[in-house]
């Protein structure tokens, strides 16, 4: 039997206890014992630093990650799930430098590299139980135990092995290249790594004079905003192409020659400057110039001349560029390209790994450069070398780790060859899926086409170091792959791969030049990470056929940033080791931002703690609030806490209500019915309840929808459309059955109500288990209680299920357009009353709704009771005819087509369109185009608007622009009362809440009211039997007997006080019959004839009397004596009259007049009023002493039709033996429940209102 569930829910609390259930059963492993021998599905995780806590971008990533391996698992595949460690370079040498005070390598030396690398080991895992503690409490299962670490030997064993594969293919060269440098870190960075971290800086823009060395009086100007780079000057560039021009400078005299359109960067105005000649930039070519400073006069020769490149631009600067060779990419190339200096020579480079300048610059000697800036601008402005000096704002990278100022600084470095395998890079990513797609094909792509050689070289000393050997010459080279061939050529085994365990072994020389050593350099950590495919397994030592069978990846996911970080080294590998891409599909995420759209800072403070949002709002909340947004389609979410609360009120709250109104009404059925209630799959579909065949329906849809759409990875779309069918199942299904769903309309009609909303919430909570896996788990627990296979041990968590596959039989285009169509219907005449500020309480006329489609509007009125229900109006009209409304037709261009396609001739269209009369707007629908200023619309082109004329009219409209729905706003006095009605049970319902009561709490209402205005004495006495029927308790006014009251309370109404007091148990109510009734009237030619008759729907309480229509005819039939088979009957009830529908349960005609029209006329022309009370005189009976098979309370009707069949007190007794299954019994009637007054004649028990029977 299923649990009660309680009111409120602490979903972090709640999680919590989850958690401690997967542990007891060792959810994660067992999951994976059970789907070992099924098809493998590999994926890869990419290896976070641990050196520092998760942030919302790793949550990020390990949510989808855990998602889609989920997905997977519960889809029928067995996934290993490893997690990794990035364990070396900067970010944990930067720890250690900050620590020890480490400014460059003669620091580290001094302590050595053995003693360097110690600290770093231990502080590599400093947060690595944290990150456990964390990505667990989110929900992630991921192994932790068979984890890899970069820094294992196994691991960097295989690092080596993939190095010496590229090695031996010829990937692997040395070169001497700029590079971005990182003087923070002391050691050069891929150009991937200079893109991670850019920020807006000023820096010092100034233009420097060269004077020409055949005419000192003539200057080329240059312009810069890196003057530190001035002192390694060696050429000067111009464009060949463009036009240079000779000026004389006003003010000064001095003579300039610069790039014609760069006038502007000197001068406001022609008057400032006069031209003395014009060239093009290839007439300098050669032209030499005085050095600005001596420090490499020996090179004058070969440098300090003018060279000629199609690099320099017309769009900065003066179009001449200052070239210092070992400081710029495009300086190096045009002078090599020029023999400026020799590729082999030593290098123009006076700036250390500290980035300061060294002794060959003696003016500036130990100067950071930086700092430097404004003493070299000083200087050549004593030299008369400066023209021009100001700041400029742009755009500079930051090294991502030390957030110090990248220079770029030529070095020698180790390479592997990308260039060359472009088109293989290109062709290898064409055959991988992303998402989003457009990533895949624009930027990274982009980042592919123009890619360089990689330096993978890092002098580091915290790294797995480049297994290279070589002479002092460096012409003997040898590459190592595993530690058995270090061995073999050396002599020496290891146990660990760390520099300070090979530093020192050398290998003797096979060329006869002595003994070869290790280089000195670490890989670059991104070359590791990009070896992990190979390196968690130990291939090709170990797992040949594990990695084979896996290789490439299934699935990979992790930010937009690592478009030029994983993603690109992961592919330049295993496109070099084996020609093919690493994995089949990726899903790309945005950044998760801080509020305000800045980056999220610790130092800032700027985003709250994932933990604090955990415990406040759960971690299922955080999970669904990411990957419910535009981050999943690699867009950028600016985090709110907000949002989580919202996705826990607006999506789990009314989950989880609409759970716990199951288990309420799974509890109270077998209460009250003592039925024990077990969920049937194979009942699914028998219910003729078309709600019921909606809702299951929309449930197969979206599992069709979900597996299509998960196949594709898009959980952009999956997601939202799980979100919004949690809002149809509260808002639409439930809301729109809770009577059912609570028994009103009969035992068998509630059991299918609760089959139908089982079947919903088991499919739901199982297909959500991988998005929400702690709600789904808490659900879950106690909805396999009442299912019996789910009793088994492979069976304790929903995550060992599979997922549930769409059953097609179930599913109904048709209805699920139908509704969707009343359910628009709906929500536009809400809007109305919204507007209109009636709340729904208030019944209202009339609704009409215009439609052109019949279709359309027959959906309607196939769903026309829930119409009413939800919107409280009397009546449904449907109408293809507007002008009988006032309506008129209106059309308005759709902009955004249009206005693309005609462009200049938009305006004059536009106004075309709105000039059409209603008639050809009319034309225009049933046609489907129309023809205007010699173009052809269609229906895209056009949108058609409803005009609604409100002169004189009781009615409110609102239209989609399809359907308008008009709402009769003019309530008579009836309805106004009603709502009142209404008021005192919302009153009392919200009493209960307070209270704390579950739907099988029996209580009795009492009520009072005070105050000099009857109106709501009246309504309470009036409407006193609705009110007791909707809130399913006795409605009895004061005095309150001597009872066990559970809460009281004094409230204004409508001008009243009223008081409200609830008892414990219920008060046999005497307002009325006890049990649910219909009257009867027979109606001949349009007017009513006979007598009035009485038929109970159930007797005892809650045992009903009739299971069908035919039944109820049949009954009738024999009531008044003669066939009404024949006969039309139709249902009155608060004034309208519609036909009885053959498959409604006759429970739910309660209140209601049934009307049997007999003779030659069965056309009313007037709905005949249906009676508020019982039309036979009654007696309500309690059993109250023996033992009862039925109910213990029901009601005798004294006479029936009206004025026959008269029953005496001794068949008044014989009908109460029958009523309690007493039959053979002596039985007796009694005044009060204390049986101490017998009831001896017919004319006292007419005294009573209620009598006590006894046997």
């Amino acid at each position: 039997m299923v649990e009660p569930v309680p009111e409120k829910l602490d979903f972090p609390k709640e999680e919590e206890k989850i958690l401690a259930i997967w542990k007891e059963i060792d959810a994660f492993k067992t999951s994976l014992k059970q789907s070992k021998g099924k098809p493998r599905y590999a994926f890869y995780d990419g290896p976070p630093f641990a050196t520092g806590l998760p942030h919302y971008g790793h949550i990020l990533a390990g949510t989808i990650k855990d998602i889609v391996t989920r997905f997977a698992h519960q889809s029928g595949f067995h996934v290993d799930r490893k997690f990794g460690w990035d364990c070396h370079g900067l970010p944990v040498e930067y720890e250690i430098d900050k620590s020890l005070g480490i400014k460059g390598p003669e620091d580290v030396a001094k302590i050595g590299i053995a003693e360097y690398n110690r600290k770093c080991r231990s502080i590599v895992m400093r947060y690595a139980s944290q990150w456990e503690l964390i990505v667990n409490r989110l929900g992630r299962w991921i192994d932790f135990e068979n984890d890899y670490k970069t820094l294992y030997p196994w691991f960097m064993e295989s690092v080596w092995w993939v190095f010496k594969q590229l090695f031996d293919k010829g990937f692997v060269y040395r070169g001497f290249k700029v590079m971005p440098f990182s003087t923070g870190c002391h050691t050069p960075l891929s150009n991937f790594e200079a893109n991670q971290n850019y920020k807006d800086v000023n820096d010092p823009a100034v233009i420097i004079s060269f004077p020409l060395v055949k005419d000192p009086n003539v200057k080329l100007i240059a312009w810069t905003t890196t003057p530190w780079t001035l002192p390694s000057n060696l050429a000067l560039c111009v464009n060949p192409k463009m036009t240079y021009v000779k000026v004389e400078d006003q003010a000064t005299g001095s003579i300039y020659i610069l790039m014609e359109a760069r006038l502007v960067a000197l001068y406001k105005n022609e008057s400032e400057y006069k031209v003395l000649e014009k060239m093009v930039g290839s007439a300098l070519f050669g032209l030499k110039y005085i050095p600005l400073f001596n420090y490499f006069e020996s090179l004058k020769e070969s440098a300090f001349k003018v060279l000629t490149d199609t690099y320099v631009t017309d769009d900065s600067g003066t179009g001449v560029v200052h070239q210092a060779p070992f400081f710029g990419a495009d300086d190096y190339r045009v002078c090599l390209a020029n023999n400026v200096f020799k590729k082999d020579g030593i290098p123009i480079c006076p700036v250390d790994a500290s980035g300061k300048f060294t002794s060959d610059v003696t003016d500036f000697k130990g100067m950071y450069v930086k700092d430097a800036d404004k003493h070299i601008c000083k200087h050549l402005k004593q030299q008369n070398h400066l023209v021009h000096q100001s700041t400029t704002k742009h755009n500079y990278p930051f090294c991502w780790r030390s957030d110090t100022p990248l220079i770029y600084k030529a070095v020698p470095s180790w390479f592997i060859r990308v260039e060359n395998i472009t088109d293989q890079l290109l062709e290898n990513n064409a055959q991988c899926y992303w998402v989003p797609d457009f990533i895949k094909e624009k930027r990274f792509a982009n980042w592919l086409r123009d890619a360089h050689d990689w330096a993978v070289s890092r002098n580091r000393y915290w790294g797995t170091p480049i297994p290279i050997w070589v002479s002092e010459d460096l012409e003997e080279i040898v590459c190592i792959g595993s530690i058995d061939e270090l061995a073999q050529l050396s002599g020496v085994r290891v146990t660990d791969l760390h520099r300070e365990s090979v530093d020192d072994i050398t290998i003797p020389s096979r060329m006869g030049k002595g003994i070869l050593r290790r280089i000195p350099e670490v890989f670059d950590c991104w070359f590791e990470s990009g070896s992990m495919p190979y390196a968690q397994l130990h291939y090709p030592f170990e797992n040949k056929k594990e990695f084979e069978e896996g290789f490439p990846a299934d699935f990979i996911a992790e930010g937009i940033d690592q478009t030029r970080g994983w993603f690109y080294t992961l592919l330049v590998l295993s496109t070099g080791l084996f020609g093919k891409p690493p994995f089949k599909n990726l899903i790309v995420n945005g950044l998760v931002l801080a509020s305000d759209g800045q980056k999220m800072s610790k130092r800032k403070k700027n985003y709250p703690d994932p933990m604090e949002i955990i415990s406040q709002y759960g971690a299922d909340a955080l999970r669904l609030y990411l990957i419910n947004s535009p981050v999943v389609r690699a867009e950028n979410l600016r985090f709110q806490s907000n949002g989580v609360r919202d996705i826990l009120k607006d999506v789990f709250l009314p989950w989880y209500n609409a759970y716990r109104f199951l288990i309420q009404n799974i509890i109270r059925l077998e209460k009250e019915e003592s039925v024990t209630f077990s969920y049937k799959d194979e009942d699914l579909g028998s219910s003729s309840n078309i709600m019921d065949q909606w809702i299951l329906s929309s449930m197969q849809s979206l599992l069709q929808f979900v597996k299509q759409e998960m196949q594709g990875y898009k959980l952009y779309t999956v997601v939202p459309k799980l979100v919004r069918f949690v809002e149809l199942l509260t808002n639409w299904y439930v809301r729109s059955n809770r009577k059912r769903l609570k028994g009103d309309g009969g035992l068998e009609d509630c059991q299918k109500a609760l089959q139908t909303l089982f079947s919903v919430i088991f499919t739901i909570t199982r297909t959500m288990a991988p998005f929400t896996p702690f709600l789904t788990e808490q659900m879950y627990q106690n909805l396999r209680r009442i299912i019996p296979h789910l009793q088994t041990e492979d069976c304790r968590s929903i995550h060992y299920l599979m997922l549930p596959q769409p059953k097609e039989s179930l599913i109904n285009v048709k209805i699920e357009k139908a509704v969707s169509r009343m359910q628009t219907v709906i929500e536009l005449a809400r809007v109305i009353r919204d507007r209109k500020t009636m709340p729904t309480k208030y019944p209202l006329p009339e609704l009409v709704v215009i439609h052109k489609d019949p279709e359309y509007l027959a959906d309607v009125v196939s769903l026309q009771s829930y119409v009413t229900d939800e919107l409280n109006v009397r009546n449904v009209t449907t109408s293809s005819d507007k002008v009988k409304y006032g309506v008129k037709l209106r059309a308005e261009p759709d902009h955004v087509a249009l206005g693309k396609r005609l462009k200049g001739d938009f305006k004059k269209m536009m106004a075309a369109i709105q000039q059409l009369t209603d008639v050809q707007v009319e034309d225009f629908i049933s046609s489907g185009s129309i023809q205007l200023m010699g173009h052809v619309l269609k229906t895209g082109d056009i949108r058609v608007i409803y005009q609604f004329g409100k002169e004189n009219s009781r009615y409110e409209a609102h239209t989609d622009n399809d359907v308008l729905v008009l709402l009769d706003v003019t309530p008579d006095q009836s309805m106004l009362d009603e709502g009142v009605a209404r008021e005192v049970v919302n009153r009392i319902q919200k009493l209960r809440k307070k209270a704390k009561l579950v739907p099988t709490d029996e209580v009795t209402v009492y009520y009072d009211v005070r105050g000099s205005d009857n109106y709501l004495r009246d309504i309470t006495k009036k409407h006193g039997s609705n009110i007791s029927s909707n809130i399913k308790s006795p409605f009895k006014q004061h005095p309150i007997p001597p009872s066990d009251i559970i809460i009281n309370e004094t409230m204004q109404l409508k001008g009243s006080e009223l008081e409200l007091t609830l008892v414990r148990g219920h008060e046999e109510s005497t307002n009325g019959p006890m049990c649910k009734y219909l009257n009867v009237q027979i109606r001949s030619n349009g007017l009513l004839t006979g007598k009035a008759a009485s038929v109970l729907l159930e007797n005892p309480v809650k045992s009903e009397t009739f299971r069908t229509t035919t039944d109820l005819k049949n009954f009738i039939s024999n009531l008044y004596g003669f066939d009404l088979s024949q006969a039309m009957l139709s249902v009155s009830k608060n004034s309208e009259e519609s036909s009885l529908s053959s498959h409604i349960a006759p429970i739910t005609l309660a209140g209601s007049t049934l009307i049997a029209d007999i003779g030659s006329n069965q056309t009313m022309t007037k709905p005949t009023s249906s009676m508020l009370e019982l039309a036979c005189p009654y007696i309500n009976v309690k059993f109250a002493k023996g033992e009862c098979c039925n109910g213990n309370t029901g009601v005798v009707l004294l006479e029936n039709p009206v004025q026959s069949n008269h029953i005496s007190l001794h068949q008044l007794k014989e009908q109460t033996k029958v009523l309690f299954g007493q039959r053979g019994k002596s039985l007796k009637l009694f005044a009060g429940p204390d049986l101490s007054t017998e009831l001896e004649s017919m004319e006292e028990l007419l005294r009573q209102k209620i009598v006590f029977a006894a046997v």
